[in-house]
């Protein structure tokens, strides 16, 4: 055998052992269960979100104890509504389409009404604050629109697959 047919061989063969060495590797380990929503997961204790929210907003913006009510306004209002039962959502399919519809409306102008609410609040917060407070304020405003639901955009979300 010459030279080069041997050096052919021996490279044709450490190609083939790394890539059966890549084939062959575990495909990535599932976050633990604590990490992952599904059935059996419980959903986070609103009113400790709500705390921890609070305390990021005071360490952050060096709240003054005269703020501290307009904190807990804010806080308060920013507080999830009712989630809809498994009952409500059977009870929509036995629904004809017209009286879905309206439920449907009917529920998104509570929807609406709740909006309205926050705005309220944050604004009242945000006129509470001292312009410094104001800009840091700002600064922390979530990017990217609907952050943690799955589906609106983000990785693997329809707006985020990258197609």
């Amino acid at each position: 055998m010459t030279f080069t047919k041997i050096a052919s061989l021996a490279v044709g063969g450490a190609l083939l052992a790394s890539a059966s060495a890549s084939l062959a590797q575990q495909p990535p380990a599932r976050p633990p269960a604590e990490h992952r929503m599904g059935p059996g997961r419980e959903r986070p204790d609103p009113a400790a979100m709500a705390e921890r929210r609070a305390e990021r907003l005071r360490a952050a913006l060096q709240l003054r104890p005269d703020q501290e009510p307009a904190l807990k306004a804010f806080v308060g209002a920013m507080k999830p509504g009712a989630r809809s039962e498994r009952g409500q959502r059977q009870a929509m399919a036995q629904m004809s389409t017209p009286q879905r519809l309206d439920a449907m409306r009917a529920r998104a102008v509570e929807r609406l009404a709740r909006l309205d609410q926050r705005i309220a609040a944050t604004k009242a917060f945000y006129a509470q604050l001292s312009p410094a407070q104001q800009k840091a304020f700002d600064a922390m405003a979530p990017k990217g629109g609907m952050r943690g639901h799955p589906g609106m955009r983000g990785p693997g979300g329809p707006m985020g697959r990258g197609d």
